[in-house]
């Protein structure tokens, strides 16, 4: 099937399945916006009853409360010399169920003339007591939590006793009691009744529950009493109708059925078209992994049979997948030269017996090139398990060669220049070392000569003459052979070292050109410092640079200053050497380039002595750095392992 046709299939299902998914679309539309319509009706109407209910009861409770303040302005005013008569009407009227618990008259001294019941003395606010009688009219207080624990408010109402002030009456709710008595059981049963404070906190509540699940409510404020007192009402939340939760099941099983076919009606289609949709995808991955993949892939079958080669592969080699598929051993693009070994590493593989991992191979490209090959085998199971072949990733590593080719060149120009530069260094060392021993062996001989044609021939100071003359010959020899050990090795040695015994044989050779630039030199190793493993002769000459380093940079400084320090100590499982000098120092501008190669602070210096040290270091698995010395000068630490034991 060609792309057109696909195309053409795939727009005409498009507009067969355009109509039913629109009106299905329509119709679960439709039916939602019944539903909400019906909800935001009922809520609506819950919510106007829900005002109405609470503009009812806030009007009934103002209502008790009004009656109230007048039964005791009544109560004062009619009955102030008639206690009995006083008790009897508090009785009436806290028993009237209006949420009043206690009754006080104060008199215009503010004592208390009734209390009742007498077990409840009413604290009175004299502020608010004076309030009232000013105003000459009932003033409620602020509300307070009573002894047990509930919520209550006063009312303070003025008396008086033939038109003179008698004092105040004062009535306490109780705000819980208030609500128990005054909230009907049927708004009980609607809604959950709250007095909050002015801050929301809930003062008292009548509710069926004890933590009701409510959605909305409504809030008004309750006065009197005041003083950011509210009411609010929640309503329950209630079960729908059953009549509209049938509706409303009726509605999403219509939804279903309709959904229920459409499913069905589009299995059928996509039945037909599920073996093309396989092969498109299918055709859509294989291509795409091709593209991506850089490596080359292969595979062959049990015989040895090309049956497939991916892009990479192709251009690899220079043969086309057309050319190579179906193609028995021997292949186009093995090397000639290398067949028999190239056929034989070939039966082993398919036989089972190949590499583990992976193995490199030369190949030859079409043009007659021939380049390195990784190649890396895995055996290709199908669905059943079975083994059917071998699938081989082919890598061109003709870059990684020619890479670690440059690698070892440089490395080996490298260590050619650092030999040369150690060699100039050594020559240098051994015409210091050579330089005053020749001259003592001739002023030896010169004085023997001169005793011999004087007619003197004291045998002792012939003797001794000759034996210092062969102490000098002797050391000028030792320093040759050291000399000449150096220049014959050709591989750095690893052997155990003694890091006293290279520092006390470096002294010895720096110690004539110390003493001629009047340098002193002050040794400080710790005793007993266990050895390390290394070419000794490496660590010596790296240790002899440093050395020769430190007195150049003091030559022409003042005598006081001419001090070098030596000190090795262990530290855990390292050894710390530091040399110390007293010279100028090295400007931090140049501090890290310090070790770069060719880089150097001398005008007649070739920049490779410290990096040559560097290396020697870090060959040890050691560190070499340098610091500013606080004195004045560089100290440079060099940091080496210990030999393991």
């Amino acid at each position: 099937m060609n792309t057109d046709q696909t195309a053409t299939e795939s727009r005409a299902s498009g507009w067969l399945w355009w109509l039913p998914r629109l009106s299905f679309a329509l119709f679960v539309g439709g039916v939602a916006a019944l539903l909400w319509l019906s909800s935001r009706m009922d809520g609506e109407e819950q919510r106007a009853t829900l005002i109405s209910d609470m503009l009812w009861l806030e009007q009934s409770l103002r209502f008790a409360m009004t009656h109230n303040e007048e039964l005791l302005e009544q109560m004062g005013s009619r009955q102030i010399h008639d206690q009995a008569s006083l008790e009897a009407h508090a009785r009436i009227l806290i028993e009237n169920q209006t949420g009043l618990r206690a009754v006080s008259w104060l008199d215009g001294t503010d004592r208390h003339r009734l209390n009742f019941p007498a077990a409840a003395t009413v604290a009175a606010e004299p502020e608010i007591v004076k309030l009232a009688l000013s105003l000459a009219k009932p003033v409620y207080g602020r509300p307070y939590p009573a002894a047990n624990g509930d919520w209550s408010f006063q009312v303070y109402v003025p008396v008086s006793d033939q038109a003179q002030s008698a004092g105040v009456v004062v009535g306490q709710y109780e705000i819980h009691r208030m609500l128990q008595e005054s909230v009907p059981w049927w708004l009980a049963e609607r809604y959950r009744i709250v007095v909050a404070d002015a801050e929301g906190t809930s003062l008292a509540s009548r509710s069926k529950v004890e933590t009701p699940t409510t959605t909305g409510g409504y809030q008004l404020a309750f006065e009197p009493p005041g003083h950011g007192l509210s009411l609010q009402a929640t309503p329950y939340r209630t079960p729908a109708p059953l009549a509209g939760r049938l509706l409303s099941a009726a509605l999403v099983f219509l939804a279903m059925v309709v959904l229920w076919s459409l499913w069905a009606l589009r299995r059928h289609v996509q039945g037909r078209m599920a073996a093309e949709m396989a092969l498109r995808n299918e055709h859509a991955f294989r291509k795409a992994m091709e593209d991506s993949v850089q490596a080359g892939l292969r595979a062959r079958d049990l015989e040895g049979r090309i049956t497939y080669v991916n892009p990479a592969f192709c251009a690899m080699v220079g043969w086309s997948a057309k050319e190579l598929i179906g193609r028995m051993p021997p292949m186009p693009y093995w090397v000639d030269e290398e067949m028999e070994a190239t056929r034989a590493l070939h039966d082993r593989i398919l036989a089972g017996e190949g590499p583990s991992r992976g193995f490199e191979v030369p190949f030859r490209r079409r043009h007659g090139e021939i380049f390195p090959a990784l190649i890396h085998e895995a055996p290709l199971i199908d669905a059943s398990g079975r083994q059917t072949g071998w699938m081989s990733s082919v890598i061109d590593i003709t870059d990684q060669k020619r890479s670690e080719e440059l690698s070892r060149q440089q490395q080996e120009r490298l260590q050619s220049t650092a030999r040369l530069i150690t060699m100039g260094e050594m020559a240098s060392s051994l015409a210091h070392e050579l330089n005053q021993p020749l001259a003592a062996i001739a002023s030896y001989n010169a004085g023997c000569l001169q005793l011999l044609n004087d007619g003197n021939t004291d045998a002792a100071e012939l003797k001794e003459a000759l034996a210092k003359s062969t102490a000098r010959a002797q050391r000028a020899g030792r320093v040759i052979r050291r000399i000449y050990e150096f220049v014959r090795r050709a591989e750095p040695k690893s052997e155990p070292c003694s890091i006293s015994d290279l520092i006390d044989r470096t002294i010895a050779l720096v110690e004539p050109d110390a003493r001629r630039h009047r340098i002193r030199i002050e040794r400080h190793v710790q005793s007993s410092l266990p050895e390390i493993q290394g070419d000794g002769l490496l660590l010596e000459q790296a240790i002899l640079n440093l050395i020769r380093n430190a007195i150049e940079a003091m030559r022409d400084l003042p005598g006081e200053r001419r001090l070098l320090t030596l000190r090795a100590e262990a530290e855990h499982d390292q050894i710390h050497l530091t040399i110390a000098d007293r010279g100028t120092g090295i400007p931090e501008a140049i501090t890290y380039r310090l070790f770069e190669p060719f880089f150097s602070t001398k005008s007649e210096g070739l920049g490779m002595g410290l990096n040559i040290c560097r290396s020697v270091i870090e060959g040890h698995k050691g560190r070499l750095w340098v610091e500013p010395n606080p004195l004045g000068g560089s100290i440079f630490h060099v940091l080496l392992p210990i030999k393991a034991r």
